[in-house]
């Protein structure tokens, strides 16, 4: 009887303990959301991290060049491309989200710049997918492959890749397999000029071509949603689906008759939803359902011609498209149409110089941030009425933008 009793003052002890001790790791996980914006000079090589809920300036990165900007899938990590100073810098955004099933945790630091620098000839596309970052080059025959885990870490090891010659093009990471831009090698070009875009190929992890490659004159424009990839043609919009051992399958979506002449050549994804956002020329946008026999394409006009586009990531059926007269549209992507438009910048006209100062679009906690370089403003706008909310004056002209952040527990 005493060594029952004995036992049952021990369980009942531990018991009292693991409440105890679970009331206090309960009390000592918070939600926290933190929302940062990465700018880019128009002209002078600096990237700025802005926190979105105050406007104030959280750190200021000098590069070596101006700079396009590209984030990580995970949003750890912002690219700083600088085709003309041929290299890339890394910075960490700062924000870590890591799932554990029934919940998700965030982890919030300040941003920096990463040590390893990435160079080539004329960096162009940097495209992540998982861990694995590709590096496009368009004055070299290669591509690289970085962790980005090891990037953060500081012991980034750089994988070389074949692109068979110089070309403006893209690798993508799917799996263990790569797809591939392919240039066309037979056209004669000026001395200077690089050669076309005549297709796309599988690589597979050796760097070896997996099947043939596939038509896709023109390749432009690439983006992923769910376990898909597309790319613009001159063709229509070559979709690469998952196949298992030997690499993703491509299929073309032709353009088919009841479309205008045009070509998609800048691509959006889906996140929630499988479905892509791509440009029809300068005044039409086209949504593009792979998957759907009836309607692939449907194609929406614009008042005027396009500026910029984004894809709200939190709401499905939202995206944003700025036109050339200062007008922000929200579209609804499940009805296919325009169903709010206000005004928000001054007109940008695209006339002029591709590369000119114009408005950026970047989506994040429902709100988008829109820069407006000639005011030296980043412009805080309601995603559901399109109503301004409130300004951030960033010094200089506010160019390209993107948005890393999200909510979970701290411990």
């Amino acid at each position: 009887m005493s060594h029952l009793l004995r036992v049952a003052g021990f369980t009942a002890t531990l018991l009292a303990s693991s409440a105890v001790f679970g009331s206090v790791a309960f009390a000592e996980e918070k939600d926290a959301e933190t929302w940062r914006l990465f700018v880019a000079d128009h002209t002078l090589p600096v990237v700025r991290a802005i926190d979105l809920s105050t406007g104030k300036e959280t750190g200021k990165f000098d590069l070596e060049g101006y700079a396009a900007l590209s984030l990580s899938d995970s949003g750890r990590t912002v690219f700083a491309v600088q085709g003309d100073e041929n290299v890339v810098h890394a910075i960490s955004t700062g924000i870590v989200l890591s799932d554990h099933g029934e919940h998700r945790d965030i982890e919030i630091n300040e941003p920096k710049l990463i040590s390893t620098v990435i160079k080539g000839q004329k960096p162009g596309h940097v495209v992540s997918h998982g861990d694995q970052v590709a590096v496009f080059y368009d004055r070299e025959t290669r591509f690289d492959l970085v962790s980005e885990e090891a990037l953060a870490e500081g012991d980034a090891v750089l994988k070389p890749f074949d692109t068979i010659a110089a070309h403006h093009g893209v690798a993508v990471p799917v799996g263990k397999h790569f797809l591939v831009s392919v240039p066309n090698t037979e056209v004669a070009v000026k001395e200077g000029d690089l050669p076309p875009r005549l297709g796309l190929r599988v690589v597979d992890a050796d760097g070896k071509q997996v099947g043939e490659v596939a038509t896709c004159t023109g390749l432009h424009g690439e983006a992923s949603s769910a376990r898909l990839v597309a790319f613009g043609c001159e063709e229509g919009v070559l979709v690469a689906r998952p196949g298992g051992m030997d690499g993703p399958k491509l299929e073309m979506l032709a353009y088919g008759k009841d479309l205008p002449k045009g070509k998609v050549s800048t691509l959006l994804g889906g996140k929630s939803m499988q479905f892509f956002l791509g440009n029809y020329g300068e005044d039409k946008i086209v949504l593009v359902d792979p998957d759907s026999a009836e309607e692939a394409y449907r194609l929406i006009e614009l008042p005027t011609r396009r500026v910029d586009f984004a894809l709200d990531p939190a709401d499905p059926r939202s995206a944003y498209v700025l036109t050339e007269d200062g007008k922000l549209h929200l579209v609804d992507v499940v009805k296919g149409e325009i169903v709010k438009s206000e005004t928000v910048t001054e007109p940008y006209s695209k006339d002029g110089h591709w590369r000119d100062p114009r408005p950026r679009l970047a989506v994040a906690d429902g709100q988008i941030a829109v820069t407006d370089p000639r005011k030296s403003l980043v412009r805080v706008v309601d995603g559901d009425n399109l109503k301004e909310v409130r300004t951030i004056a960033v010094e200089g002209q506010p160019f390209a933008i993107v948005a890393a952040g999200g909510s979970g527990a701290v411990h």
